[in-house]
Formats: C-alpha cells, structure tokens, sequence
C-alpha cells in the first residue's frame, strides 16, 4: 500500500514528520510549502501550481492541501490507495471540519474515490506538543483505521488528546461529531473587529467528539460526503 501524507501545516511542520514516523507502509509526502491553516477546502484553478520535488518520495506544492491531494492522486501517485493528513498542530473537531485544510485534503481523497483519515492533535495552552508520544499513538491508531473495510464516500477524522506526561493512555473512542458552534466573540476597536473566541470554551454535546478529546481520550469519527 502506498501512502500519500499531507497537512496544511506546511511541508516542514513538526506534525507531518511525526506523521511520517508513525507509518509503516511505503509513504511519500505530497505537503504545501507554505502555511494553509483554516483554508477550509479552497482549490486553485486560475494560476500555475508549483511542485517542489524535494526527493523521489517528498513534494512540496504551491497550494492547498486539498490541490496536494489532487496532485497526488492524478498526476504524481496515481495509484496510491490511501490519503494520510497531519499531524495537525490543532483541534479540527466537530464543525472545525467544514474551516480545516487538515480534513479537506481527505475530503478531496473521499470524492477522488480514494480512503483518508486525518489526524489532529489537540491543544491546551501553555503545554508543549509531546510529536513522539504523538507518532506512536497515531502509529496504533493507523493500524486499527488500516485494517477496517473502507466504504466509498466516507472518510475518518481523528482528533488526538493534549496530555500531560504523567496521564494515563488515552482510549480510543469512536463517537458522533458535536454540532455546536464555535464560540463567536469580538473584541471592537472602531471599526475592526478583532475574533476573541476561546477554543477551550466552546459548547460541546455529551459523547461527542468535543467532548470525548476534551476529556482526555482519542475521538475518532467517520464522515460522509
């Protein structure tokens, strides 16, 4: 099985190196050169992309996660059978889904016909990412997505805890997508308006994907187009 890995992190984020040591199988990284966060599944039609070949198995492109995917699936690794994205330094969880360029680019593998899951790692302020103990959570929990039947038009979002070091081993949870929104707060200077939200306040439903990454677990959901 070949593996396409990206992110929208950028090509040299610490997450995508993390990812890439998580993987067991033939992976080559097809990732943005520059920092695409919150781009949601924005594509580019209207100018030339650029592609970096880095390596025979490392691409950096001028574009979005969602144009890597496209780029990997038709023009460079046409024959590959699966879309890896991440590892995201960030939550995409619950409507986070529909802003992530973490979660497009396997949307855009899920509608190519193609599986992906994504991979996002929680974060509470002040607590450094542990990319390590990421990798080798992620590594197991690849193996436990890999080996599942893939249904066409579906693809997995995985959203992993921030844990201090002396927590326990986070369980993995399967569990719906909460359909809160994300909290809408400005701070008014004039005429600008400056976004306040607190990621960490935002309203959750029990047992839902918010809720179970909060806690402390691994949320794993599947998602439809």
């Amino acid at each position: 099985m070949t593996l396409i890995l990206t992110n929208d992190d950028g090509i040299d984020a610490p997450g995508i190196q993390a990812l890439q040591q998580a993987v067991s199988q033939k992976a080559v990284i097809v990732a943005p050169l520059g920092h695409y966060s919150g781009c949601g599944h924005q594509v580019t039609t209207t100018r030339p992309i650029a592609v970096e070949k880095r390596s025979p198995s490392a691409y950096g492109i001028q574009g979005t996660p969602a144009d890597c995917t496209r780029l990997a699936l038709t023009q460079l690794f046409p024959d590959a059978q699966c879309v890896l994205s991440g590892i995201n330094a960030g939550g995409n969880l619950g409507v986070d889904v529909y802003i992530s360029g973490t979660v497009a680019a396997v949307r855009e593998a899920a509608l190519l016909g193609v599986p992906g899951i994504a991979i996002s790692h929680y974060i509470k302020k002040g607590l450094p990412i542990d990319w390590e103990f990421a990798a080798q959570l992620t590594a197991g929990i690849l193996a436990e997505l890999l080996s599942q039947p893939w249904e066409p038009g579906t693809f997995w979002n995985v959203n992993l805890p921030h844990l201090a070091p002396d927590a326990d081993s986070p369980e993995l949870v399967f569990c719906r997508p909460c359909k809160q929104p994300l909290p809408v707060n400005y701070r008014v200077e004039g005429n600008e308006y400056y976004y306040v939200g607190k990621y960490s306040d935002r309203p959750l439903t029990p047992g839902s994907d918010v809720e179970v990454c909060f806690s402390g677990n691994v949320a794993i959901t599947q998602l439809k187009l």
